[in-house]
């Protein structure tokens, strides 16, 4: 019932820009925190950066004053402005959504995304 789909990954060129959206989709009553992660080849998954539904943001340092994570908690949706991106940014970029609660029912869930290919060429 509840899905979350993403959009805007591709090819970019190095120092370029791209923007990552994130829309959950379903019956859903409020989300605490959604969230950015990444993964590259051979390297474990790590949290890119998170806002909370209060508007409370994070970023990992390697993308601190490059990338920005906004979110919209009408439409539950999230995105991810890249900016300056560089090559080791490439990756496979994950959203999360957490403390997902549902109509009529007290438990929170979290769920992810199907993933989406940043490539970022020098």
């Amino acid at each position: 019932q509840v899905q979350l789909v993403e959009s805007g990954g591709g090819l970019v060129q190095a120092g370029g820009s791209l923007r990552l959206s994130c829309a959950a989709s379903g019956s859903i009553f409020s989300i605490d925190v959604m969230s950015w992660y990444r993964q590259a080849p051979g390297k474990q998954r790590e949290l890119v950066a998170f806002i909370t539904s209060g508007g409370r943001l994070n970023y990992a340092d390697s993308v601190k004053g490059r990338f920005t994570i906004s979110r919209d908690n009408a439409k539950n949706t999230v995105n991810l402005e890249m900016n300056s991106v560089k090559p080791e940014d490439t990756a496979v970029y994950y959203c999360n959504a957490d403390g997902v609660r549902l109509p009529n029912w007290g438990r929170k869930y979290e769920y992810w995304g199907q993933g989406t290919q940043v490539t970022v060429s020098s």
